[in-house]
């Protein structure tokens, strides 16, 4: 009788185990779907939405598109730092009630392979350095959040981040506000050289400066760039100014493509902090 009973009850674990795996299976099949699906959405949204602010695709270095709520990002699989990221930055993004304070640096779990962790930057002098600002994303908290993913951080210098990247980041803020939209893309720029520095064992590479180009389209359409260098040193944002032609020489992208030639051509050939 024992014998029987301990039967069923072994039948029965059995029984449970069979259920729970295909609950857990169950589950992960869910949860790829609906990744699939919010990707096929994002994805048709951007055919639907004519987004201004991503450049052309790239062909000479490796790039994953990733469509967050709040920006998009290139990332580049060999330097394990996005090649940019853009974004549409409205009146209405810089204003909110998201906590940045609430929100921690993470992996993004879009990325197959070797990629940036937290590890990386432990010890290696360098800040976790935002593209997209958490300051951008304040109106809501999936937005926030996907700003601490490691596909929109770059290696910087904590000078920079805390006192030039930072104001300027303020300042777009402010032009949004005046403008009511506004179109920005940034990023990292590596010169050539024989051995690029990088950061933890999965080597991360360390940018030699930043870039930000960015488009008003109220009104006359009009743009600006900057390059910042990657150090500690204090850099003037008059001399910072760029215009968007020179940027598309040094990092060899293509910004506004979206935009009539007539239009690109004009406004990527001028940049004027005193017009903004």
């Amino acid at each position: 009788m024992m014998v029987v009973l301990s039967c069923k009850g072994r039948q029965s674990e059995v029984n449970a185990q069979v259920t729970d795996g295909l609950y857990e299976a169950t589950q992960s099949q869910q949860a790829e779907q609906k990744k699939a699906r919010n990707e096929k959405i994002r994805s048709e949204k951007a055919k639907i939405v004519r987004m201004y602010e991503i450049p052309a695709p790239l062909t000479d270095r490796p790039e994953q598109i990733l469509y967050r709520k709040g920006y998009t990002t290139s990332y580049n699989s060999k330097s394990k730092t996005p090649n940019w990221v853009a974004w549409h930055l409205t009146d209405r993004h810089t204003r909110g009630t998201a906590k940045r304070n609430m929100q921690v640096f993470t992996e993004d779990s879009d990325i197959v392979g070797k990629r940036a962790t937290n590890n990386d930057y432990y010890n290696s002098r360098y800040d976790r350095g935002h593209m997209c600002p958490a300051g951008d994303n304040k109106w809501d908290e999936e937005a926030m959040r996907e700003t601490f993913l490691f596909t929109n951080i770059c290696p910087q210098n904590h000078g920079l981040n805390k006192y030039e990247w930072n104001d300027l980041e303020i300042l777009c803020r402010e032009w949004a506000q005046r403008y009511g939209a506004i179109d920005i893309v940034c990023g990292p720029i590596f010169s050539e050289k024989a051995q690029q520095k990088t950061i933890g064992k999965n080597q991360v590479w360390v940018p030699d400066a930043f870039f930000k180009v960015i488009l008003c389209r109220q009104g006359k359409e009009k743009a600006i760039g900057f390059v910042y260098r990657n150090e500690g040193k204090k850099q003037l944002m008059e001399d910072a100014v760029c215009t968007v032609d020179e940027i598309e020489k040094l990092t060899l992208m293509d910004f506004f493509p979206e935009l009539d030639d007539a239009t690109e051509a004009r406004v990527e050939a001028q940049a004027t902090l005193s017009d903004w």
